[in-house]
């Protein structure tokens, strides 16, 4: 079997606006001094004139961003998930998301992935913090691919933007031709006995689940919801009302993150039982990637025992 190709999704959002830089000549992308980490630093070496480092002040970053936006410009502004939904929250809540300026947010090493940097980097609340914003859209993509895509829809976009990235190499199971529609799911896999909706780098541990499951007789269906908000109703409740039972898999906190966001669906639309599988309510700590995964319930294998204790 051929080695499967992994990438991170923060890879993704470099390239991206790379590309972005060749059919938008009004594009600029900040940095609070953390270019090499989040991947602005390939930007930064091809449109030198575009970029702009802030230095290690996430807030004063974000009023820029939006006075630049306010200009007409299509800006980007990037750090660590923790400090751009955290250490910034009420620049991003009073002088973008409540005014609807339009500045694309960058955040990369989204939760407990991070590793080695501990609870005080591993952000596990962003996307509960930015899905509560009136305005915010919320994107967490999956693979390189699909990061890629998203941030060159945002040219076509016009709006507050929340773009959640990994730290983490990932499995790239789209396609460099892959397109990226705002605010709809894809289902990645069939089935008829159960669905599991992942994202971000849930949903490759996700279809992995599954192929598992297959072998055991049970046919999930994996939906990747790339879009948080606004979420695809109509794919959820599709599902929903085919499967029966809905299962979500989320790097967050399950509250208010990805499981929340479905349940609110399904509890409006069509009634079924939805079962989280995220963060508890809890810190993470120090330590390896794949390990804190594994510790915290977020692999395949534990994806596999939720799926059979509820068919």
């Amino acid at each position: 079997m051929a080695e499967v190709t992994r990438r991170a999704t923060r890879e993704g959002y470099g390239d991206g606006l790379c590309e972005l830089a060749e059919i938008r000549p009004d594009l600029l992308v900040l940095d609070a001094d953390l270019s090499a980490a989040t991947k602005t630093s390939v930007f930064k070496k091809a449109y030198p004139e575009k970029h702009f480092n802030c230095g290690i002040s996430e807030q004063n970053m974000m009023g820029v961003a939006s006075g630049l936006a306010s200009t007409g410009r299509l800006v980007f502004a990037s750090s660590f998930a923790m400090f751009a939904a955290g250490r910034a929250f009420e620049i991003i809540r009073n002088s973008i998301a409540y005014p609807r300026v339009n500045v694309k947010i960058g955040a990369t090493h989204g939760g407990i992935s991070v590793g080695e940097d501990g609870a005080t980097h591993q952000c596990c609340e962003d996307v509960a913090i930015m899905r509560a914003l009136p305005n915010m859209t919320v994107i967490v993509p999956a693979d390189y691919y699909e990061a890629k895509a998203a941030v060159l829809a945002m040219a076509d976009f016009n709006g507050p933007t929340y773009l959640r990235f990994g730290r983490l190499a990932v499995p790239m199971f789209n396609t460099p031709d892959y397109k990226f529609e705002l605010g709809k799911g894809v289902t990645v896999k069939d089935g008829k006995d159960i669905t599991i909706i992942a994202s971000g780098l849930m949903v490759a541990e996700a279809m992995d689940a599954a192929q598992a499951l297959k072998e055991m007789g049970i046919d999930a269906r994996v939906i990747n919801i790339h879009t948080i908000k606004p979420i695809d109703r109509d794919i959820i409740v599709k599902a929903a009302r085919e499967t029966g039972k809905i299962i979500t898999v989320e790097e967050h906190s399950v509250i208010g993150g990805l499981g929340s966001a479905v349940g609110d669906v399904v509890l409006e639309e069509y009634p079924v039982p939805v079962i989280k599988i995220g963060i508890n309510d809890v810190y993470g700590h120090s330590g390896p990637a794949k390990v804190l995964l594994k510790e915290f319930g977020l692999s395949a294998e534990n994806i596999v025992n939720v799926v059979k204790a509820n068919v």
